[in-house]
């Protein structure tokens, strides 16, 4: 079969087109012919050498897509021959709280991920993808939309009339606003984009802050509300971006620190006291379980949910299609088209 390899690890250039066999279908594994990829921030620091150790150069990589089982190994039962399905990254990971044990069986990581013709998986993690989501509507959810369902719903508790705060409009921010308009909560964005923007208006955002223009954006958005702060706050940019964001909080705020986008870290937090007076929860966001994706992907069934999809790549322009997402001005997520 046709798949990608991660190199030498030293960037998009690494990356390999070439032949290998088809994994064998073990026990307990279900075999996908692949029909769709999903790139994610991790996919580019993974082809980089700069997420966790170097791996096996021969690693497939992307943790994010959808296809259609075309066998499956012994004692499965919940999918079977035919069925479209996906799963979360962590492959492990069904059920309950977080262990940092999730980490060792990670796709497109510690084994092979979606970028390639087929691939096998833990069949006990997959979720079916139901008739009425197109393999375009499921591929995107696995890591960001659910890492935003994380944040919003699980840890964020989202309510009608909060203000969930989005930074910036990469793939979680966009199903963070998504998700926050299902439930009925308003909904602030960042981005040093106009057109970007407006089309997050668009959407249904309520307030937007360009952050080139306003450096002070969390000020800007406190103007902007009356002096509101942020209920929920999806913070994607990291250490360079925090204080700010505890700043823009509102009292008992849940701040979800989903990575570190903006590049840097601030070696310290000068408005530190301020997640005391505040009561401010703060929760790191590592994508989610099995659990939360099912509950994911019947939300989006029943609220007719679309992923914004800013551009597909054929898979044998895979390479085009990371150079894209590193040059950031992508909108929403960048996809890969494999098969079907």
């Amino acid at each position: 079969m046709k798949a990608y390899q991660i190199g030498d690890q030293q960037g998009v250039s690494s990356l390999l087109f070439v032949d290998k066999p088809t994994p064998e279908c073990g026990p307990g594994q279900a075999l996908l012919r692949v029909r769709r990829v999903c790139l994610n921030h991790r996919d580019l620091k993974v082809l980089a050498g700069d997420y966790g150790p170097r791996r096996d150069p021969a690693r497939t990589p992307c943790s994010d897509g959808v296809g259609e089982v075309i066998a499956v190994g012994a004692g499965v039962t919940n999918v079977k021959v035919g069925d479209r399905a996906t799963c979360g990254h962590f492959v492990t990971w069904l059920d309950g709280a977080f262990s940092p044990a999730v980490f060792g069986i990670d796709i497109g990581v510690s084994i092979d991920g979606w970028l390639a013709e087929e691939i096998a998986v833990p069949a006990a993690a997959l979720v079916k993808a139901p008739d009425a989501l197109a393999d375009a509507e499921i591929a995107p959810l696995p890591s960001a939309g659910l890492t935003a369902w994380h944040a919003v719903v699980e840890a964020g508790r989202v309510k009608a009339g909060d203000l969930v705060l989005a930074l910036g409009t990469g793939g979680v921010s966009i199903f963070a606003l998504q998700i926050a308009k299902m439930h009925g909560a308003q909904v602030a964005i960042t981005s040093s984009s106009d057109e970007k923007l407006a089309k997050a208006r668009a959407m249904g955002a309520d307030f937007t802050v360009n952050y080139a223009e306003r450096t002070d954006w969390a000020a800007a958005l406190t103007e902007a509300t009356g002096g509101r702060g942020a209920d929920i706050i999806v913070e994607t940019g990291g250490g360079a971006t925090l204080s700010q964001s505890i700043h823009a909080a509102a009292s008992n705020a849940r701040i979800a620190v989903i990575g570190s986008l903006s590049g840097g870290f601030a070696p310290e937090l000068p408005n530190f006291a301020s997640m005391i007076g505040k009561n401010i929860v703060m929760k790191g966001i590592a994508a989610g379980n099995r659990r939360m994706l099912d509950d994911l992907i019947k939300a989006a069934q029943a609220n007719a949910l679309k992923p914004v999809i800013d551009r597909v790549f054929p898979f044998a322009e895979a390479a085009a299609a990371y150079a894209y997402l590193q040059a950031g001005e992508h909108m929403g997520k960048v996809m890969i088209k494999v098969g079907g």
